[in-house]
């Protein structure tokens, strides 16, 4: 009898972390649709109800590159909240770590996230031509490098995306690797190859033009709004649009607190504005936003 009680409670539990978070009402998900054929190839699409030729944020989870996963909380819960409920559809993509796949690859396997995702977003109201990428930590990484190698990735067939959105991460991993005392994941990641940090680093990557740039940091980092700075710098010398939007959060909170209805959000928001003049119309509403933890003088 207590053994039963046990597997009820256990069932239980798991029934209700499952049915932890209720997706909007007018917002539906599909999920764990393949791009490839290994089993970390899978994005979830979160689809508006109505959505006909949407704009898409194109997700990428952060994990150090070698965890996380696209259906933790703080890669898509306040983001469809806000985004999905506005008309956005959202994708978030799953892609093979290490060590099976080192961030090179990784970002490859970003990229044939994307080009699937393009191919069938108008099955799901989105549209090809108006995708914003967006990721966190590693995951913001990937994009940035993908978002660098602009014209090489194009030459695979992608449509051009409207932006890019990096949620606090390195660009320049040749400067971390020979700064005194990198951090060790950065060791165990990047191993002790220069010629690889250059690869991997989306500063070096960079030799054209590429779509708008918004670089997310924390101002508690004693060196990713330093590497923020250094690579816009570089983005704009090549005549291409970049900000930086430096916060008072720490590293996990720019990525869940990111949706919430408060100034960081806002400031988001206020980039995507500048993607197009439909996108500025579905991100104008009324309301009064709180300052709290916002912009860092």
């Amino acid at each position: 009898m207590f053994e039963h009680f046990k597997a009820f409670i256990f069932l239980s539990l798991v029934l209700i972390s499952s049915n932890a978070y209720a997706l909007p009402s007018n917002v539906k998900v599909l999920s764990d649709i393949a791009y490839g054929k290994e089993d970390k190839q899978t994005l979830d699409v979160y689809i508006p109800v109505g959505a006909k030729d949407a704009p898409v944020i194109f997700m990428v989870h952060g994990g150090g590159w070698r965890g996380g996963d696209k259906a933790r909380a703080a890669e898509f819960e306040n983001k469809v909240a806000h985004w999905g409920t506005k008309g956005f559809v959202f994708i978030s993509t799953n892609y093979r770590t290490l060590p099976e796949n080192r961030p090179v690859g990784q970002a490859k396997d970003v990229v044939a996230a994307l080009l699937f995702s393009q191919e069938n977003v108008r099955e799901w109201g989105g549209s090809p031509e108006k995708f914003i990428l967006m990721g966190h930590s590693a995951g913001a990484h990937l994009i940035s490098l993908v978002s660098s190698n602009n014209a090489d990735v194009a030459k695979s067939g992608l449509t051009p995306w409207l932006g890019t959105v990096s949620l606090d991460t390195p660009y320049d991993l040749v400067k971390r690797m020979t700064s005194p005392n990198p951090p060790e994941i950065y060791k165990r990641v990047f191993s002790e190859n220069p010629d690889y940090w250059e690869k991997a680093s989306p500063f070096y990557s960079l030799t054209d033009k590429l779509p708008p740039f918004l670089a997310v940091c924390s101002t508690r980092s004693d060196t990713l709004c330093g590497q923020a700075e250094h690579f816009l710098e570089k983005v704009e010398s090549l005549g291409s649009y970049g900000e930086i939007l430096a916060v008072d959060l720490s590293h996990n909170e720019i990525n869940s607190e990111l949706g919430k209805e408060n100034c960081f959000t806002s400031k988001v928001d206020d980039f995507l504005k500048k993607m197009s003049p439909s996108i500025e119309s579905m991100l104008t509403i009324q309301g009064v936003r709180t300052q709290k933890n916002c912009i860092s003088d």
